[in-house]
């Protein structure tokens, strides 16, 4: 009789899937790392991190019983050129296309193994997701935080099923960054702090995508070329220099991603969400995406993003309103570059 394992891969890739591992669940060997993470203020306002903190730390623990995870990647088509939205955001929501093949996946594992108990996730649930992925084989956490496979990069998108089956497992992939940190002086913040730390206080990324608030001002001059996430570690990476071609019509670009700011930012509410259906860009809410779209702004710095400026300086949102008072000066030249001033760690002098 055909092994399980081969069969689960041949389906998974079957279905598509760029990369598939195998990895028994137990005690994450990062865990004192994360709890130090997490001690010293490193994720920021991403509550949800401390409060399924243990259900990382221990893989067993989303669901009672599990023995064996089998870890998927699908490349996202990395050849599209840079830009001020981060290339994963830039077409269809991730969560959807990508839950859809993981859960065809879990039905190709229900019938290889019946009576067995599967449930998938892709990046909704408390599992540790690239900490899976390296002990599954699939590649290795680099110095910025995100995993690199030798034959994509780090431009590939996660998915997992957790299972009771006993499965043979892969062996863990081996850490091939080597001396190599030029992530690091990417980070235009000091973000990213080596050995796969990122202080998210610090990251373009997170204020742009994570929150719905107003953003410091410090992290402002940075996020009006880089206004819905940030690249900039994944593009100097030797690991990326040559992506792979992808033919995958979900990531490519919706029409909106195509917009200058000040045509976003004249759009009404409805108009905006209808255009946002089905996009990641939609993460920090209408009202963040609005915010995020005035700093672009600045960039333009044309009449057009002057004029555009001055309507939403008297937007109805105060967030929105605020950050284009703050950018209506810049365009003014009112305000120069402000030194960055960012969150110091915990115990840091």
């Amino acid at each position: 009789m055909t092994a399980l394992e081969p069969r689960i891969k041949a389906e998974a890739y079957g279905l598509g899937f760029d990369l598939c591992g195998i990895t028994t669940l137990g005690p994450a060997p990062t865990a004192a790392h994360f709890d130090h993470w997490l001690a010293r203020g490193f994720a920021g306002e991403m509550y949800y991190l401390k409060r399924w903190a243990d259900r990382r730390r221990d893989s067993r623990l989303p669901a009672r019983g599990m023995r064996s995870a089998v870890v998927v990647a699908l490349d996202y088509g990395a050849t599209q050129p840079a830009g001020p939205i981060a290339r994963y955001a830039r077409g269809r929501d991730y969560h959807l296309f990508l839950r859809r093949k993981v859960r065809k996946l879990r039905n190709r594992l229900l019938a290889l193994a019946p009576g067995a108990r599967v449930h998938p996730s892709v990046d909704t649930s408390p599992v540790a997701e690239k900490v899976w992925a390296e002990l599954a084989g699939l590649g290795w956490v680099g110095h910025n935080g995100l995993l690199l496979t030798q034959r994509f990069g780090s431009w590939v998108l996660l998915g997992t099923l957790i299972t009771d089956a006993e499965l043979a497992f892969d062996e863990p992939h081996p850490h091939r960054c080597g001396a190599c940190r030029a992530c690091l002086p990417a980070c235009p913040t000091g973000a990213l702090l080596g050995e796969g730390e990122v202080d998210a206080r610090r990251c373009v990324a997170y204020w742009t995508i994570e929150t719905r608030g107003e953003i410091p001002e410090p992290m402002r001059a940075l996020a009006t070329e880089r206004h819905f996430g940030c690249d900039l570690c994944q593009e100097v990476c030797p690991w990326n220099r040559t992506p792979v071609e992808s033919a995958r019509p979900d990531v490519d670009a919706l029409p909106i991603v195509r917009l200058r700011c000040s045509e976003i930012v004249k759009q009404s509410e409805p108009d905006l969400a209808r255009q946002l259906s089905g996009s990641p860009l939609k993460r920090p809410g209408i009202a963040g995406f609005r915010r995020d779209a005035v700093l672009g702004l600045v960039a333009e710095g044309d009449e057009q993003a002057r004029e555009a400026c001055a309507r939403v300086e008297r937007d109805e949102d105060p967030v929105v309103r605020e950050t284009a008072r703050w950018v209506g000066r810049r365009l003014r030249k009112e305000l120069a570059d402000p030194p960055p001033s960012l969150p110091r760690a915990a115990g840091e002098e």
